[in-house]
């Protein structure tokens, strides 16, 4: 499997301003918040990045008593983290072996991340093992086998390929989780529209989505080509687009 080198692309991550703006209120954290009333709170953002959704919860949550954590593998997207956040123990280093205590952290956030890890299996055992009992594990991405139409695939075939590679799909995601002891609920929320071909042009041309890292330079050149042709020569040209997401919430019971 294939790997993607944030290192490269820490300094345009947050241009996408997709990226940027689908960080929202955590009301599964929220809602542990509320059911679980403590002194004190241990979060963690797993594989935090440049620190989008530690930038947005601290200033949701800030009423609220909260140890924040974030960990992430690349030194240059810990480095943006700190540069948007104050307050947060940030750690360099991989999910499948992560210097933390058992059983030390409430909750964990895992957005737009798991595809990433290379042993996904170990990754959940540790995961499971940082957790509190009666802690949550929220795992959120994209649900790439339920958005075979995604404008990416259309203009990029081969990144479908370089996905199935690294996506679990639903079924494997609940079982690996269930078996470990968690309490699972897992839902898809998916969306077919059309969608004006350059109001993504430029998401392309930044070249920051991983999986268009992962495809060889040719593909890409060639996928962007016929997406500039198409912006270029109908301004309004509309192309069918799905999208789902999955948002997993795992309790250690």
């Amino acid at each position: 499997m294939k790997t993607t080198n944030y290192s490269e692309i820490a300094e345009k991550y947050d241009k996408n301003q997709f990226r940027v703006d689908e960080i929202r209120f955590d009301y599964d954290l929220k809602d542990y918040l509320k059911n679980n009333e403590k002194s004190e709170y241990n979060v963690l953002d797993l594989s935090c990045g440049t620190g989008l959704y530690l930038e947005k919860q601290i200033n949701y949550f800030d009423d609220v008593n909260i140890s924040w954590n974030g960990l992430d593998l690349s030194d240059q997207m810990l480095q943006k983290s700190n540069e948007k956040v104050r307050n947060v123990e940030f750690t360099n280093a991989n999910v499948e072996n992560m210097p933390y205590q058992s059983d030390v952290f409430d909750f964990i956030s895992n957005n737009y991340v798991f595809h990433h890890y290379s042993n996904k299996e170990k990754a959940l055992n540790e995961i499971y093992r940082v957790l509190k009992k009666g802690g949550i594990y929220k795992l959120h991405n994209i649900a790439i086998h339920d958005m075979p139409k995604w404008w990416i695939y259309h203009y990029f075939p081969t990144a479908y390929h370089e996905d199935l590679k690294r996506y679990w799909n639903k079924e494997d995601i609940f079982n690996e989780l269930t078996v470990r002891g968690l309490e699972v609920t897992l839902k898809i929320e998916y969306r077919m529209e059309n969608i004006r071909v350059s109001d993504y042009l430029d998401y392309a041309v930044n070249r920051d989505i991983s999986v268009l890292t992962l495809i060889n330079d040719e593909d890409y050149e060639e996928g962007l080509e016929r997406m500039k042709f198409d912006a270029k020569t109908h301004r309004d040209k509309t192309i069918v687009n799905d999208f789902a997401e999955m948002f997993c919430i795992a309790k250690k019971i």
